[in-house]
């Protein structure tokens, strides 16, 4: 897939195969999207729709200039997991060709987890399976009132692991048992009160709104300390207060004396807009 991203940032369309499954797109702003494209199969996971959300994450890694990245499902349902003929495929390969499958899955969603940039789930319609995971990964999720989800595997004779470090930081290791372990479908409000979802709105154009809300205000937000704020959560996390004392020091001093620190404190003194604020 083309790069659809340069600086400063522009909308190019693609043309290739990659970008009918996956349309990336981006304003001079900052804000990204990236639409899994398989409206007609519900946005279901296969390998060619793997690699291309692989790639555009990828590209969002390394996209100077990105504030906000959006992922959302055309046609109105977000993704409805696996793929019929993507399963059928897996029954007569191996045990070490389905790990080799499965790590592409796993690369894919940590290539999103790895994004600089807010991520934001746009949920509507369905988010089963791989699809509720893909909404795990993303750093906030928002769902329309009607969208309906569920971690389906143990239905087949199978498990969510490839996806299970992102629901179990969603939703924490009780939470995941019970949903893992009956793979019922459930709601957006019940989404919201474990935590796999975090903002329920009536439908699709609050939704719309939701997006709109959330690009705008993370354009007061410094681009490196949203960055950094990412990686402290995850270095910090579920470790002994005495063992971050010093480093959680350490990186508040640099970032006190970095150029974006130097600026947002000076704004804030002097009572105007820091140079990011747009």
């Amino acid at each position: 897939m083309t790069n659809p991203i340069a600086d400063p940032l522009v909308e190019v369309p693609d043309t290739d195969a990659a970008s009918r499954l996956v349309h990336l797109e981006a304003t001079p702003e900052g804000v990204a999207t990236v639409t899994l494209n398989r409206a007609l199969r519900r946005n279901a996971f296969n390998a060619e729709l793997i690699a291309a959300l692989h790639e555009a994450f990828e590209t969002l890694q390394g996209a100077e200039g990105v504030r906000i990245v959006f992922l959302r499902g055309a046609g109105g349902t977000f993704s409805a997991g696996a793929d019929l003929d993507w399963m059928r495929e897996a029954i007569d390969r191996t045990e070490a060709d389905n790990r080799d499958d499965a790590m592409l899955l796993a690369k894919m969603l940590k290539s999103l987890w790895d994004i600089p940039a807010l991520t934001v789930a746009l949920v509507e319609g369905g988010a089963f399976g791989g699809g509720a995971g893909l909404a795990a990964a993303c750093d906030l999720a928002v769902a329309t009132a009607d969208a309906k989800f569920s971690f389906s595997e143990v239905r087949l004779g199978l498990i969510a692991a490839t996806i299970s470090p992102y629901v179990v930081a969603a939703v924490g290791p009780r939470q995941a048992r019970g949903l893992f372990a009956t793979g019922k479908v459930f709601d957006a409000a019940e989404a919201e009160k474990v935590g796999l979802v975090t903002e329920v709105v009536a439908d699709a154009a609050a939704l719309n709104a939701a997006r709109d809300r959330l690009a705008a205000a993370i354009m007061a937000c410094g681009p490196e300390a949203v960055a950094d704020s990412k990686t402290l959560v995850d270095d910090v996390a579920y470790r002994p207060i005495e063992e971050v004392m010093e480093e959680t020091a350490r990186r508040i001093a640099r970032a006190r004396v970095s150029p974006e620190g130097q600026e947002g404190v000076r704004a804030f003194l002097e009572k105007r807009k820091p140079n990011w604020s747009l």
